[in-house]
């Protein structure tokens, strides 16, 4: 099973969130673009549902809510319009990557929306925050690009507090065979080539199927989350399975 994300010519953890980094890095510009475009815009629906099952937390006055790996801001946003934070209504919304370009785009979105999140760069594994100091968190993408799951899950564990949510959205495997045989040639050698083609970048979308196939099932990832010692993991499978969103109680 693997315990983490790993990338070209990367020889430890190290190396590979170091490559990862830079990867996202040169996609920024056109990563929402490219979001949008090569998932037909399903992942707008994926995103809400996340959303969605956070809203008891957002419409709480003076919770807090982190958008991890929160990439250029997309969730941020989502999460600050249903917490109503321009009226200063509901959860005070954080959003933190380890990607300063990333970082930069979200900051640009957030500030043409008048939203005033809380932005920070930080590492999923090292989190500058206090045990018990976030009442949810949601990480909508991110998760499969640690280098090490079982000590990132263990990270998110310290700094919710008890009854704290964690809300993971991430890319799963399609359960029916033929979505599966057309989603895998679709993502092997579709994908990679028009990602390479706006990007610019060939190695970053080769490297995101590849580490879809070796990101753990669903069951499995369920099963991580209960032994990190959340009380209560439910998981409900998107678009077939290609995605899965996993919801945890502290």
């Amino acid at each position: 099973m693997a315990t983490g994300t790993s990338a070209p010519g990367a020889k430890d953890q190290a190396g590979a969130a170091q490559w990862v980094k830079r990867a996202f890095a040169e996609v920024a510009p056109k990563y929402d673009l490219l979001n949008h475009l090569l998932s037909f815009n399903i992942d707008r629906s994926w995103r809400k549902r996340l959303v969605y099952r956070l809203r008891p937390v957002l419409s709480t006055p003076g919770a807090r809510v982190l958008d991890l790996c929160c990439g250029t801001g997309d969730v941020l946003i989502d999460l600050q319009r249903v917490a109503g934070r321009r009226r200063g209504k509901g959860a005070t919304i954080m959003g933190a990557d380890f990607c300063h370009p990333m970082l930069a785009a979200a900051r640009r979105k957030l500030a043409k929306r008048h939203y005033a999140s809380k932005l920070f760069e930080a590492d999923a594994l090292q989190l500058p925050l206090r045990d018990g100091s976030l009442d949810a968190i949601a990480i909508a993408f991110g998760f499969r690009n640690l280098t090490n799951y079982n000590a990132g899950l263990e990270e998110l564990y310290r700094v919710l507090r008890p009854g704290g949510v964690l809300a993971i959205l991430e890319f799963s495997h399609v359960q029916r065979l033929s979505l599966r045989i057309a989603y895998g040639i679709y993502s092997r050698w579709i994908l990679p080539k028009v990602g390479e083609r706006i990007s610019g970048s060939r190695d970053a979308y080769a490297y995101l199927p590849n580490s879809i196939r070796k990101f753990p099932r669903a069951g499995e990832l369920q099963k991580r989350m209960l032994s990190a010692g959340f009380r209560r993991v439910d998981y409900e499978y998107l678009s077939g399975g290609i995605a899965a969103l996993h919801v945890a109680v502290k």
